[in-house]
């Protein structure tokens, strides 16, 4: 195994551990467009420093421009070994894998520019503990991008989301409200947008703020705002195609 383990005992997501045999087949077909369109859109600038959290099988790994420098880190390792023979078979020099526990990251602080969490929120035990530690390694002013489908402020749909939780729990996903994600963190929200009307995911695109002492924390109202509209920015911020913070 190439890839590096230092989370023999963390917590794995059932979703992810039982779905390793087809989850290529499912998730290619529905999820890698979106994702891939996410990736493109940020311009991700040459020597860039990017973190993907639950990478599981490489699935997003071709969307990465080669000139940047990618870390994927994820707990179930027969994931992890598909996308190291992903990684072989492509003959890509600019990624690394590790087994490691997203929610008590072994990386240092500030190591990051972009820091990305596709499909993923929902699968954590503790999503605060997550978001810490994304904003942890993530550089001042870098970025920290989550595509997810989140509870919804339309009547109807959330009583749809409340009625099938019992089952999503069962398989290890739970639907969050997207204040539940973001609120408390020195983070400002450049970007909330869905890639298509029709699109059951939303894209969150946040500065990290937290080297600024002008910035605020992320208000309940702010983040939930976004519902009523499913394009374009919620909060002013940089240049979203700005070169890395170093």
């Amino acid at each position: 195994m190439a890839f590096e383990s230092t989370a023999p005992q963390a917590y794995e997501s059932k979703l992810y551990g039982e779905l390793s045999g087809v989850y290529d087949l499912i998730f290619a077909r529905f999820f890698y467009p979106r994702i891939a369109a996410v990736i493109r859109d940020l311009r991700i600038p040459p020597g860039a420093k990017v973190l993907e959290l639950g990478v599981g099988t490489g699935l997003a790994l071709r969307a990465y421009p080669r000139h940047c420098q990618v870390t994927g880190v994820d707990l179930a390792p027969d994931m992890l070994e598909r996308a190291q023979e992903r990684i072989a078979r492509k003959g890509w020099r600019h990624i690394q894998l590790h087994e490691m526990d997203a929610m008590n990251l072994d990386l240092e602080d500030s190591s990051f520019d972009y820091v990305m969490a596709f499909h993923v929120v929902s699968v954590v035990p503790k999503v605060d503990r997550f978001m810490r530690e994304a904003q942890r390694v993530c550089k001042a002013n870098g970025k920290i991008v989550v595509i997810n489908h989140f509870r919804s402020d339309k009547r109807v749909l959330a009583t749809i989301d409340r009625k099938i939780e019992p089952i999503t729990r069962r398989v290890g996903w739970h639907t969050l409200g997207r204040e539940e994600v973001f609120h408390g963190l020195p983070l400002e929200l450049c970007r909330v947008y869905k890639t298509s009307r029709r699109s059951l995911f939303t894209v969150v695109v946040a500065r990290n703020a937290k080297s600024d002492e002008s910035a605020v924390q992320v208000p309940p109202q702010l983040v939930t705002a976004a519902a009523g509209g499913s394009m374009g920015q919620i909060a002013a911020g940089p240049n979203r195609h700005e070169a890395p913070a170093h």
